[in-house]
């Protein structure tokens, strides 16, 4: 018989955050180029209530349990792993899948050594949102110093990480939306946002070209899908890349957009994820943010806002959390 582990699981494969419950399934096994690692803390992200919902499309190499990111220690390595990595190394990865249990088996193609300056916590809740963030500025929007950017659903993980990105890298402005005053104040008042704008407002899009002396702006990292398309074609400067990385309003269209905009204006609209990448692109992402960003969250330029720590076995609760689209910052969950 196979050695077991407890992780969370989804009754049925598909339900609401109530249909989630610990479960007993065999250990994994690392293979060629991988680690096992014990699991101390993962993140919860998006894509997970999307997967736990049927609506989001898991690599067949993936696996069933959610989890894409985590941090903790290794405790076995395969044949021809990365020579930097051994046994009792603290770690922290982006992974296809499997962080919602107590071990999980990731490529050390993938890991990053954990300073002993973040916490369990603080490492587990930097894969997802900060690799994604510099895939959606450097990779896909093209971003260099002079230019400006705005980052919807500003207080979401993503754009937390995207906004300091973006400060740091010399934006000619640093622009936010969010659907609350509050959360208004928290991107421009602590993340350092030029300005931000609350969506509720329906004039928020004239407020946006008004900031922008009519020019609208540069690179739009959009988090939320159709509710914002028209609006995009409209903001967008000339020559803009929009990068399309999340759906927080669905999947489909329910009103109308001018698409002469994305003629006229040139304007590049490209959809992306990074679950979905191969090894290679994520290596690649991942020896990037060790090279230029790591060292700024040790030197304390570069901060990780955690809304919540739950105890895994909350974690019903934790995706409810999630839910309530209220968070200014990452759900984590520890396991002991």
């Amino acid at each position: 018989m196979p050695e077991t582990m407890r992780a969370i699981d989804i009754k049925g494969d598909i339900g609401p955050a109530e249909s989630l419950y610990m479960a007993e399934i065999p250990k994994p096994v690392p293979k060629e180029a991988q680690a096992l690692v014990r699991v101390k803390a993962f993140g919860l992200n998006r894509a997970d209530i999307m997967q736990r919902d049927g609506e989001y499309p898991v690599p067949p190499w993936a696996g069933k349990i959610m989890g894409l990111e985590f941090s903790g220690i290794i405790e076995e390595l395969g044949e021809n792993s990365e020579p930097s990595f051994k046994v009792g190394d603290e770690v922290f990865s982006l992974t296809y899948g499997g962080a919602y249990a107590e071990y999980v088996a990731v490529s050390t193609h993938m890991l990053i050594h954990k300073p002993a300056q973040l916490s369990w916590e603080q490492a587990a809740g930097i894969p997802e949102t900060w690799l994604t963030a510099s895939k959606i500025m450097y990779m896909i929007g093209e971003f260099t110093r002079g230019k400006s950017i705005l980052w919807h659903a500003g207080a979401s993980g993503v754009s937390i990480s995207g906004i300091q990105l973006s400060v740091a890298g010399g934006a000619s402005a640093v622009y936010a939306t969010t659907r609350s005053d509050e959360k208004c104040d928290f991107c421009v008042n602590t993340l350092g946002a030029t300005a931000a704008f609350n969506t509720t407002d329906p004039n928020w899009v004239d407020q946006v070209l008004k900031a922008t002396d009519g020019k609208g702006v540069d690179i739009i990292a959009d988090l939320i899908g159709p509710d914002v398309f028209a609006e995009n074609l409209k903001i967008g400067a000339k020559d803009a890349r929009i990068v399309l990385i999340g759906l927080m309003s669905g999947t489909t269209f329910k009103k109308e957009f001018d698409m002469g905009l994305l003629a006229f204006k040139r304007i590049r609209y490209e959809g992306s994820t990074l679950r979905s990448r191969d090894e290679e692109f994520q290596r690649k992402l991942r020896d990037k943010f060790v090279s230029e960003a790591l060292p700024d969250f040790l030197a304390g330029k570069f901060k990780i806002y955690i809304e919540k720590v739950y105890p895994w076995e909350q974690i019903v609760d934790a995706h409810k959390m999630l839910e309530t689209n209220k968070t200014m910052g990452k759900i984590i969950c520890t396991i002991n």
